[in-house]
């Protein structure tokens, strides 16, 4: 056959294969949840096999084998005991916290790790949401934003790498962006939950943090997180949400769920020059 192209010429040896690869993926490229509590026993995690909540003498041991195989980076959610919840979540800015004493004991032990955090109320909140819930049962937007900007700031004095709001609050990247810069913290960076849509993926992760929304409390809580995480029915949406947030400052977009999305990584791939996580 006369042909002036031929792509299988590409594809003759792992080395042209290699050279000419679109997309590579390597140990590096993942972000490891890493699930912490005040115990002082590992605990395995019935919803998710394989996964534990680590004491804070256990982690550095956990990150140390995840570097070996290559992890460079690491994400920290806190199992907080149910005494330190409150309504409003004070215990997400307390200096002393677990997940502030965490950032600091991996930035000590394990210092070119990238930590990064999560931003939200809900391990914190007696009500199971990622905001303040009001006493007519509405999620506060403003309010909880000024709790998530003191949040982001004692996790940047303990060294965090990476600011991950995941509450879905409107603006709340801009004002963290704020918030950090004016404590001199410019050279922390914001990973964005960006698209999160609600879903029932997110149960094996709320039972690991017992943070799911109460049903037992004397004020109404909404049953689910659908008056600020995103209808899974909207794709257009999660455009305007990408745009706000690089506009606010955000350094990388996140898409979650990851697999159940592709189609959302893809369209936000095409608007953004953004990194984009799932």
């Amino acid at each position: 056959m006369e042909l002036t192209y031929r792509p299988r010429r590409m594809r003759r040896t792992s080395g042209m294969r290699a050279m000419v690869r679109e997309h590579s993926l390597c140990a590096a490229d993942f972000i490891y949840p890493l699930f912490v509590h005040q115990g002082s026993q590992v605990e395995p995690i019935g919803a998710m096999p394989g996964a534990n909540r680590w004491p804070l003498d256990r982690v550095v041991e956990e990150v140390q084998r995840a570097w070996g195989v290559g992890i460079r980076c690491v994400v920290l959610f806190p199992k907080i005991a149910e005494d330190l919840k409150s309504e409003n979540g004070e215990e997400c800015f307390n200096e002393n916290g677990l997940i502030p004493r965490a950032i600091s004991l991996l930035k000590h032990e394990c210092p070119e790790i990238t930590v990064m955090t999560d931003v939200a109320l809900d391990p914190y909140s007696c009500d199971g949401h990622d905001g303040i819930v009001s006493p007519d049962g509405v999620v506060l937007n403003d309010e909880t934003i000024e709790q998530l900007c003191r949040q982001a700031i004692v996790q940047a004095q303990a060294g965090a790498d990476l600011i991950g709001p995941s509450d879905m609050m409107d603006g709340r990247v801009g004002a963290i962006r704020d918030a950090l810069d004016e404590e001199g913290f410019e050279q922390v960076g914001i990973i964005s939950y960006t698209a999160k849509y609600s879903s029932a993926y997110y149960g094996p992760f709320r039972e690991a943090l017992d943070s799911a929304p109460r049903s037992d409390s004397s004020k109404p809580i909404p049953k689910d997180k659908s008056t600020y995480q995103m209808d899974p029915a909207n794709a257009r949406e999660a455009i305007t949400e990408a745009q706000l947030d690089e506009q606010e400052g955000a350094d990388i977009l996140m898409v979650k769920p990851g697999l159940a999305y592709l189609d959302i990584i893809h369209r936000l791939r095409q608007e953004s020059e953004l990194p984009i996580a799932a």
